[in-house]
């Protein structure tokens, strides 16, 4: 019946401007759809809840939230290799993380302290890790050459749709009931519904069932991609692009809540603002996702990548001014968050499929294993600086934001570096 679905859904007028696009991807983004609308829920509201309302430390709270890197790391690593076994596989992997998932959120929605928020933090990394190498090799295996970045464009759309209505969603919930816990509970549902959506439809993908002669070891496997030196080039200027990530995620909301006054007052923006300005960042990023897709198409990986970086630059240059300014805080804020949505429809579709072309495949699970790891460690360094920021003096919390500008000047540096590689 799902299959059915997405094939009237692929055969419509939609269809008639996009790329043609596997069923199976379609499925797989409907499952990440519902299961982002969970975590736009509490993604951004988590640093405000165990701030402002269980008394915790910005760098405590950081330190928490980082700590999901460190099982994320064991968790991106198992599941690359899991995700290329033949014995397992890429979708055994997306279940298994979805039901960690969804334990995590309940054990969130539980934390009243600082080591359940740990503890939380952890099993959700694990989660996480398992999830995106698998998630990943399933969109790289259903995509061809000539439709790659739109296929993983796709992917990324849902996933914005999903956080954007998520995101609302919650602000209408924390204004009518006040209580920030059951946004976990409801992220946990989502969990499940993704599980149910990945058991019915589906299925271990075709390029997965490789012969006997094409299989690695899973030693030689991870050896071959460590000695890959483009690969390695690309996951040091990629760290780069998860930390400003999860700025976004982990730093700016609180920074928003605590620190960007409102004209006239001494309080920062209320979280019905907050929801807004994020649903904001996310519908920018949907309407740009295609569009600048289809015109980056036309420029070389590294070449997105350095439009990407130059957009970070100015966003948090917006963010700068917005903390700064005497007036029009919320115009600032709002052009910032524009700003980094297209730095990250830029991004994220231009690093997907050059991971894909550079990865043999019969090793995607385990290149992907290791691009995720970037995701950890931008995680692992981004929230606990942030955190520790926005424990500072606002002089310092304010100059924070400069220091990112400056460190794009050296992600712009090692593009061009593997650039030129690429090229030899």
């Amino acid at each position: 019946m799902t299959f059915k679905l997405m094939k009237l859904v692929s055969q419509s007028q939609l269809s008639s401007w996009l790329p043609s696009i596997h069923p199976q991807v379609w499925i797989f983004a409907i499952g990440r759809f519902l299961s982002e609308v969970g975590t736009g829920c509490t993604l951004f509201y988590a640093p405000i809840f165990f701030v402002n309302q269980l008394g915790l430390s910005a760098t405590s709270v950081g330190v928490a939230l980082g700590s999901a890197s460190i099982s994320g790391i064991v968790g991106r690593i198992t599941g690359g290799s899991l995700a290329d076994s033949e014995y397992w596989g890429r979708r055994r992997t997306l279940l298994l993380a979805t039901a960690i998932s969804a334990i995590a959120s309940l054990v969130l929605a539980a934390s009243n302290n600082f080591t359940s928020l740990v503890i939380g933090s952890l099993i959700s990394g694990l989660g996480i890790g398992f999830y995106w190498p698998a998630a990943e090799a399933v969109v790289a295996d259903a995509s061809q050459i000539d439709n790659r970045r739109e296929t993983f464009a796709i992917a990324r759309l849902a996933d914005n749709l999903g956080l954007a209505i998520g995101i609302v969603l919650a602000g209408f919930l924390i204004a009518i009931i006040g209580s920030y816990r059951w946004l976990f509970v409801i992220d946990a549902i989502s969990f499940m519904v993704f599980f149910g959506v990945v058991y019915v439809g589906i299925s271990e993908t075709e390029q997965q069932q490789i012969e006997e002669s094409e299989k690695t070891e899973l030693f030689a496997a991870w050896m071959a991609v460590l000695s890959d030196r483009r690969f390695l080039v690309y996951i040091a200027v990629n760290i780069f692009f998860t930390i400003y990530i999860s700025q976004i995620h982990g730093t700016l909301p609180l920074y928003f809540k605590n620190f960007v006054f409102v004209e006239s007052t001494t309080k920062g923006f209320t979280e019905t603002t907050i929801s807004g300005l994020f649903a904001w960042h996310l519908v920018f990023a949907i309407i740009c996702q295609l569009p600048v897709t289809s015109i980056l198409k036309r420029c070389s990986h590294t070449l997105a990548l350095t439009v990407s970086a130059i957009f970070w630059a100015i966003g948090f240059g917006l963010i700068w001014v917005s903390g700064t300014t005497p007036s029009d805080h919320l115009i600032w804020v709002t052009l910032a968050l524009g700003v980094f949505a297209v730095a990250i429809v830029s991004y994220t579709p231009s690093a997907a499929s050059l991971v894909t072309e550079l990865a043999p495949q019969n090793q995607r699970g385990v290149y992907f294993s290791i691009n995720a790891l970037c995701w950890a460690i931008g995680s692992f360094i981004g929230h606990p600086l942030g955190g520790w920021a926005l424990d500072q003096p606002q002089i310092i919390t304010n100059s924070y934001w400069l220091g990112f500008i400056l460190s794009v000047a050296i992600a712009v540096a090692i593009l061009q570096y593997l650039n030129r590689i690429l090229a030899d």
